[in-house]
């Protein structure tokens, strides 16, 4: 470069002043300086051409200040802007190389990876330390050396060690000094010393008088040794990675805790019911991601019915305090739904309800320092209609596969997100074939990089497509369909549910209407009765026909007709009675001299459950009774 600058000057006449160049000074062995190049062209007075200059001024103190403060301002910028351990290791070992060395590496504690505090005594053998981060990575490594995620062996009570251990960095400044360092260790020497290796630093990771790991630099390329100066920037950038290592480390417990309540508010991964048999999945979302609650639930209805159930829940402030928000606001939703699903409400109205409990919980939320939003998709299954009633509060919509293989998205009319108030909620009913799967999930599943929700539900509807129909087992399909989104860490938590829908037997059900009149009671007895008899539980019909009674005498007397009733037989016998009143019964306990209002207190006493539920047209009071008739006798006999 120096003769091409000559040439330069002498053939422009062009001076060039202040060039810096390393190595090469007029004089002296030493090619590890930086120098500042000025040429000039000598001339006379006619401008004639006499000569060349060219001066040197030694400015390696004042490049390397500057380097250092260049190298400072990057370590500042770029280490530590994740929460996530393992990442932050590898940014600082970027940082160092080739800026600091040639080759570097950042070891933690196994504890540190785990989120939890190293031990706090400082003896090599208490470390169990793991590779994190290594500069340069893959081709560049050298060979022999133990890679990103190796684990180191049992350390030695070395005193090298015992100083690092002891918060002091530890300078080796040439190979005289690494080769005594590894003397009685020549087998771990070829863990620790790169080949060519001649020179040194190994710094802590020292954060809140604890040693999360060590910090290592070396010379394999470059003639010149570390000094002193390069120990102590390497002390002040390894201090200050400290700081962002512990705050992920600290995170990652937080995040770890946060996941394990998670999880622990979801049901069971598999339900096996009359109406569906499902498999759930949960992701959390990977290290330095906030929580966002996604949950699922499954709910067992009366009437053999199953009520699935996906939610998000989005907290907003702190990453700390969205995620405890999130992850609480998750199990009031959870059991707020499962109360609101017993009183049996139509998915709209349930949604309505839930929508005035996030509008509270926002007015708690800023006392608590973040703010609340939350979706919800809300579905039941009727086995005996085989429908499947639905609503959305903004929630990405279900997935069908039907039974001949064809893979589609159900088309639902979604309301706000759960919060927002002041608009209704539209249910949505359609045909579910016994055999179909549908599948429920969270946005995580869909909202991929691209963050399209369109690309990602046709993404999804393809692979559900692709993964074998309905006759695959539940948990295989889920299982390819997650591993399929790639091992990338996903940056939103994923919920998914799959339940494979079954049907009652028609002649398992039968269905008789009535009008309002009194004479009809022994008409509805006589036709349970017969139906029992066929079916051959006549065992079940004394109970049957007093339940049959008393529901219909009353339909007859408050309500009006017309008047259905409905047996259906699964597991437990079911009892429906239905008429267009919308009053609702109530259990009372009746004085010695009422002449009525024990109706519902003796079916209460003959049944294992009993209920009542609005409908479009009216209500529906449901009984279940065991299979046998063991139950009745007994009660009567109380």
């Amino acid at each position: 470069m120096i003769d091409r600058v000559l040439r330069q000057v002498r053939e422009t006449g062009e001076s060039v002043l202040g060039l810096p160049v390393r190595g090469r000074p007029p004089s002296g062995p030493d090619g590890d300086r930086m120098w500042s190049l000025s040429t000039f062209r000598l001339t006379d007075p006619a401008d004639r051409r006499l000569g060349m200059c060219q001066a040197y001024v030694d400015i390696t103190d004042g490049y390397r200040a500057e380097r250092r403060l260049e190298l400072l301002t990057r370590a500042g910028a770029g280490i530590g802007v994740t929460l996530d351990v393992a990442r932050t290791a590898q940014e600082l070992a970027d940082v160092l190389v080739p800026a600091l060395g040639d080759v570097a590496w950042v070891a933690l504690s196994e504890a540190v990876l785990d989120g939890d505090e190293p031990p706090k005594t400082s003896g090599p053998g208490q470390w169990n330390l793991r590779r994190t981060g290594v500069a340069p990575p893959d081709e560049g490594w050298p060979a022999g050396l133990p890679a990103a995620g190796a684990l180191s062996p049992a350390l030695p009570n070395h005193a090298l060690l015992r100083r690092i251990g002891q918060g002091e960095t530890v300078l080796l400044p040439d190979r005289d000094s690494v080769i005594a360092a590894a003397e009685g260790y020549s087998e771990l020497a070829p863990l620790f010393v790169p080949e060519h290796g001649h020179s040194a630093i190994a710094a802590p990771s020292f954060a809140r008088g604890l040693v999360l790991g060590t910090v290592v630099a070396w010379h394999t390329r470059r003639p010149g040794p570390f000094d002193q100066e390069d120990a102590d920037l390497l002390t002040e950038i390894a201090s200050r990675a400290a700081l962002g290592v512990d705050n992920a480390r600290r995170y990652t417990r937080e995040h770890r805790a946060a996941v394990a309540l998670q999880q622990r508010l979801l049901p069971a991964a598999t339900t096996d019911t009359p109406a569906a048999e499902t498999v759930g999945f949960s992701v959390p979302a990977g290290g330095g991601a906030e929580i966002d609650g996604d949950w699922y639930d499954v709910i067992p209805l009366p009437s053999f019915r199953v009520a699935l159930v996906a939610g998000d829940v989005m907290g907003h402030g702190l990453p700390a305090t969205a995620t405890a928000t999130a992850t609480a606001t998750t199990g009031r939703l959870r059991t707020a739904v499962d109360t609101l699903a017993e009183r049996e409400l139509d998915p709209d109205e349930l949604l309505t309800h839930l929508d005035d409990l996030v509008q509270q919980l926002q007015g708690e939320a800023p006392h608590q320092g973040g703010t609340v939003g939350a979706s919800c998709l809300y579905a039941v299954y009727d086995p005996v209609t085989c429908q499947c009633t639905l609503a959305s509060a903004g929630h990405p919509p279900p997935v069908v596969i039907r039974p001949d293989g064809n893979v589609e998205s159900v088309e639902v009319s979604p309301g706000p997100l759960l919060g927002v108030g002041g608009m209704p909620f539209e249910a949505t009913t359609f045909d579910l074939e016994s055999g179909s799967i549908i599948a429920v999930y969270t946005k995580g599943v869909i909202y991929r990089d691209d963050q399209d929700p369109d690309a990602g539900l046709r993404r999804l509807t393809d692979r559900l497509a692709r993964s074998g129909g309905p006759v695959r087992d539940l948990d295989g399909v889920g299982h390819e369909l997650l591993r399929s989104l790639g091992d990338a860490p996903a940056r939103d938590d994923m919920a998914l549910l799959l339940a494979r829908t079954r049907a009652v037997a028609p002649e398992d059900t039968e269905t008789w209407e009535f009008p309002a009149d009194v004479s009809v009671v022994a008409a509805a007895r006589k036709a349970a009765a017969g139906q029992l008899a066929a079916r051959g539980l006549d065992e079940l019909s004394f109970t049957t026909e007093l339940v049959v009674s008393e529901l219909v005498t009353n339909a007859v007397r408050y309500a009006g007709g017309p008047i259905g009733l409905r047996l259906i037989r699964g597991d437990v016998l079911v009892c429906e009675v239905n008429d267009p009143s919308n009053t609702q019964p109530r259990l009372r306990r009746a004085r010695w001299s009422d002449e009525g209002g024990r109706g519902l207190f003796l079916i209460a006493q003959l049944t294992t459950r009993w209920g009542s539920r609005y409908t479009r047209s009216g209500k529906t009071i449901w009984t279940e009774q065991p299979l046998t008739a063991e139950l009745g006798l007994l009660d009567l006999s109380l």
